[in-house]
């Protein structure tokens, strides 16, 4: 009887065995497809930009930039007159307030502007008398036209020759007025325009400098601005007047506020990017213009 039994479950297992494995096949190949689907991105949630290879990710709002000093809050210290420098009091860095002198220049051609001035002031001064006095002596006809005329000429040519002068000085910041009390100065001071840091010296002493030359720069870091980069896809959802949280590169995990007040009307043809400006509620001296920026558009 033994011998019968162990055959006839052979079989039994043998025709089992088949449907197990497809069974648990067809199980295994559901759960594979179920975990496909959900962590594959669909069409709707993940689209790149064929152009800058950008990916739009559905509510995105997030931008990176650099901080900006505005222009009204830069100055480029820029040489009116040449010359060589003679005494310079300034460091990288340093707080200077406007006016302040920051170097002063010897140049001949300085000394020589300054007595030309008080030359034609004073020749106008007579000639101007001069004038005068041939107007009275044509009205009572003791001069003729002729001597009146060559009188007009030359006080009107000496007039236009100071005011030329004055134009020069003045261009140079001297007040020529100051000329007549103090005398010539033998070399020309270059003063601040606006109070700020000092940055990107240019000269030291003995340098002779010509004419349009820079200096150095002053910066005032006392109205910063973001400068962020857009692409044409953030268009829709940026409006000027927009609340902005940013935070900087090296200062931690704080979050600075600012407002959204420009935004670009030309599109760049290498990369397709706008520039967007905004300008900073908080100010802190930690800041430094080219920091690294990274905002997004929100009040939290």
């Amino acid at each position: 009887m033994k011998k019968m039994i162990f055959p006839v479950v052979a079989v039994l297992l043998a025709s089992c065995n088949p449907s197990d494995k497809q069974t648990t096949q067809q199980t295994a190949e559901t759960q594979t497809e179920t975990a496909t689907t959900e962590t594959a991105p669909s069409a709707d949630s993940l689209q790149v930009d064929g152009i800058t290879g950008a990916t739009n990710v559905a509510n995105a709002s997030t931008f990176n930039g650099t901080l900006v000093i505005p222009p009204q809050h830069f100055a480029a210290i820029t040489l009116p007159m040449g010359g060589i420098v003679k005494n310079l009091s300034l460091l990288p860095g340093t707080y200077v307030q406007k006016g302040k002198v920051l170097a002063t220049l010897e140049n001949p051609e300085f000394i020589t502007l300054q007595q030309e001035y008080l030359d034609s002031r004073a020749q106008l001064e007579y000639l101007e008398a001069e004038y005068h006095r041939q107007q009275t002596l044509s009205q009572e006809e003791a001069a003729s036209q002729k001597k009146l005329q060559q009188s007009k000429a030359d006080y009107l040519s000496m007039k236009s020759r100071m005011q030329a002068a004055v134009a020069q000085l003045q261009l140079l910041g001297i007040q020529p007025e100051k000329l007549v009390g103090h005398g010539i100065s033998p070399s020309l001071e270059i003063k601040a325009p606006i109070s700020g840091y000092v940055s990107n010296l240019q000269a030291n002493l003995g340098k002779f400098l010509d004419a349009g030359e820079p200096l150095c720069e002053i910066i005032d870091k006392s109205r910063m601005m973001v400068r962020l980069v857009a692409y044409e896809k953030d268009l829709e959802n940026l409006e000027v007047g927009c609340p902005l949280l940013f935070h900087i590169n090296g200062l931690g995990n704080t979050t600075f506020h600012g407002k959204l007040i420009a935004i670009g009307q030309e599109v760049d043809d290498t990369n397709r990017s706008i520039e967007l400006y905004a300008e900073v509620t908080e100010n802190n001296p930690l800041f430094r213009p080219g920091m690294y920026v990274s905002a997004r558009m929100g009040k939290k």
